[in-house]
């Protein structure tokens, strides 16, 4: 019976550490479909969007996993606990994702604060004139430093192609970022159809996000205390573990039936609790629907 609680709580708790490194959620996992466009690609935007260069998801697997199999062998020969070892390992197999998302998160932020001045700069250059193509390459030496690189290099490929939508399409990839997507299909479809009122969509959209980033930026520092509280809550037993696990008797005690079992309920308590605290206080993210 003691062996059959075990079974049941390891694969409940691979079942959920799968969701959270995947990002799919539960009732998309036991479906096996994915209805916001699939893991893989929200991974591959997480490290388009941290400006991490010439990573892709195999190489995150093949981290992730080399470095819980590294933790593993270092607890297992400083505790001799095989089950505290497993715990720290997948801990450690799921960092590289978890860094990776906060980068993404992070550099997202500051995508956001620049994308207004980036806009009234693309407004003020079609107000004044030039053509789309030419106000575009002027954000890559004009425009906002985070933001200067893709545009540069869009001009590049303009150049050498001559080609608006496929170069367009390139930086939009690079990009991977739900106000550029909006962008870039508006200078599409202006590109496309004409239309004398881009000027005003774009000024229009720079007073949006400008309000967006005020009151993100209000209620972000007024949850960051809980935030932080969390993580020190979620990060306390474990660290305690780690201690104990330099004591013989107490990896005895984690060695046996009963202890597995608190060993289990406790990381599944922790992995909820945190969940649950990160569902209901983060800001809603923009999600990209013009992929």
């Amino acid at each position: 019976m003691t062996g059959l609680l075990i079974g049941l709580l390891a694969s409940a708790g691979a079942i959920l550490l799968t969701a959270w490194f995947t990002g799919t959620s539960l009732r998309s996992f036991a479906s096996g479909s994915d209805s916001t466009g699939g893991w893989r690609d929200r991974t591959n935007d997480a490290l388009v969007r941290s400006g991490i260069q010439g990573v892709t998801v195999g190489k995150v697997v093949v981290v992730s996993a080399a470095a819980g199999f590294f933790v593993f062998v270092l607890l297992l020969g400083i505790s001799r606990s095989f089950v505290i070892a497993v715990a720290f390992g997948l801990l450690a197999g799921s960092a590289p994702s978890v860094w990776i998302r906060r980068r993404a998160r992070r550099r997202g932020d500051e995508l956001r604060a620049v994308w207004p001045d980036a806009v009234d700069n693309l407004a003020s250059s079609v107000r004044a004139g030039l053509a789309l193509p030419e106000a575009l390459a002027q954000l890559g030496t004009k425009g906002p430093a985070p933001l200067r690189e893709p545009f540069r290099r869009f001009a590049s490929d303009y150049e050498a192609t001559g080609r608006f939508t496929e170069a367009l399409d390139r930086l939009k990839a690079e990009l991977a970022d739900p106000v550029g997507d909006r962008i870039v299909e508006s200078l599409r479809v202006a590109r496309d159809v004409g239309g004398s009122d881009l000027g005003r969509l774009l000024r229009t959209l720079s007073g949006f996000l400008r309000d967006d980033v005020r009151i993100r930026g209000e209620l972000e520092s007024r949850q960051s205390w809980t935030v932080n509280g969390a993580r020190m809550a979620v990060a306390a037993p474990w660290a305690l573990l780690l201690l104990l696990s330099l004591r013989p008797e107490a990896v005895a005690a984690y060695d046996s039936g009963p202890g597995v079992v608190v060993l289990g309920v406790g990381a599944a308590t922790c992995f909820i609790a945190y969940r649950l605290m990160i569902t209901i206080g983060r800001l809603p993210q923009e999600q990209r629907v013009l992929r």
